[in-house]
C-alpha cells in the first residue's frame, strides 16, 4: 500500500486538480465509482487507477477490469485518497485519463447542442446528462468555456460525459456556419423573441445556440439563427438557469418526436 505523498504518482494527479495542469499534462481526473465504471464500460482511455483496500475489498470485479484498461494501477492509503481527490468525502477510487478523446467533429445530423462560453461546471455536467438522456446526438463547447473536463463537469453529468459526443470548437461561429450549411436549422434562445420554443418545427436536424449565465449569447453568433425562440416567463423573472432552459427545449423535441 502507497502512503507517501511524496511519492511522484502521487504528487503527478495531485496536480490535475488545476485546469492549467490537466492542459500540460493532457490528462484529467476521474473520481468514483461511477464515473470509473462508466469508463471502463465505454472503453474509454485510463492512464492510472488509485483505490483504498476498502474500495477494493467492496468492488473487486471493477478493480480488475481497471487494472486491465489502465497502464498502472495503485492501492493506497485513506490520507492518500484524500489528498488525490477533489471531494470532501471521497469514496475510495480515482483514476487519470487522457484529454480530448471525444475527438474534433462529428456529423452535423439530429439534434444537437452548442454553447457559448459557459462558466459553471454544474451547469455544464448537468446540460450534458439532460442531452444524452434526451437523445440529443452531439454537443458543441466554445473554447472560453469551463473545461469539458473539470471534475465538476463529469460529476454533475452523472457518467454520460463517456456517453455524449463532445467536442471543443475552436471557433463556434465558424461551427454554426458549417451546421446551417450542412442542412441544420440554428435555434438561437433569447429572451426577446417573438416565438415560443414549443413554435419551432423541431423534426428538422438542429442546432441550439445556449450562451453565457449572465450575458447571454452574443450578438455575433446570435445573427446566425434561421429563428430566435424565448421561454415565457413572469412578469418579474428576468431569466431561467441555462441548464433548465436546456431541458425544456431538449424535451420538447422529444415531446414532437412522440407526438408526430
Amino acid at each position: 500500500m502507497l502512503t507517501s505523498l511524496q511519492n511522484p504518482l502521487i504528487k503527478q494527479i495531485r496536480k490535475l486538480h488545476s485546469s492549467k495542469e490537466r492542459h500540460k499534462q493532457e490528462l484529467f481526473l476521474l473520481e468514483g465509482t461511477h464515473l470509473l465504471e462508466e469508463a471502463c464500460i465505454t472503453n474509454y482511455p485510463l492512464v492510472s487507477v488509485c483505490c483504498t483496500t476498502g474500495w477494493q475489498a467492496n468492488h473487486q470485479q471493477l478493480w480488475q477490469l481497471a487494472v486491465e484498461k489502465c497502464d498502472r494501477a495503485l492501492v493506497v492509503s485513506e490520507d492518500v485518497m484524500k489528498a488525490l481527490a477533489t471531494t470532501i468525502h471521497p469514496d475510495g477510487v480515482v483514476a487519470t485519463a487522457q484529454r480530448g478523446h471525444h475527438g474534433n467533429s462529428l456529423p452535423f445530423s439530429g439534434l444537437q447542442i452548442a454553447l457559448e462560453a459557459l462558466q459553471d461546471p454544474g451547469n455544464l455536467g448537468t446540460i450534458i446528462r439532460t442531452a444524452a438522456a434526451a437523445g440529443a446526438s452531439g454537443l458543441w463547447l466554445s473554447k472560453n468555456s469551463v473545461d469539458l473536463d473539470n471534475p465538476k463537469v463529469l460529476r454533475a453529468s452523472a457518467g454520460q460525459w463517456f456517453r455524449l459526443p463532445m467536442f471543443l470548437s475552436e471557433d463556434l461561429q465558424a461551427t454554426v456556419v458549417e451546421a446551417k450549411q450542412a442542412g441544420m436549422q440554428i435555434i438561437a434562445t433569447l429572451p426577446a423573441a417573438n416565438l415560443t420554443y414549443w413554435q419551432v418545427d423541431w423534426q428538422k436536424p438542429s442546432l441550439i445556440l445556449l450562451g453565457n449565465e449572465g450575458a447571454g449569447l452574443s450578438t455575433e453568433l446570435s445573427q446566425l439563427a434561421d429563428f430566435n425562440v424565448k421561454i415565457p416567463l413572469q412578469p418579474g423573472v428576468e431569466s431561467l438557469n441555462v441548464a433548465i432552459t436546456a431541458a425544456l427545449i431538449l424535451y420538447e423535441v422529444q415531446r414532437q418526436k412522440i407526438c408526430s
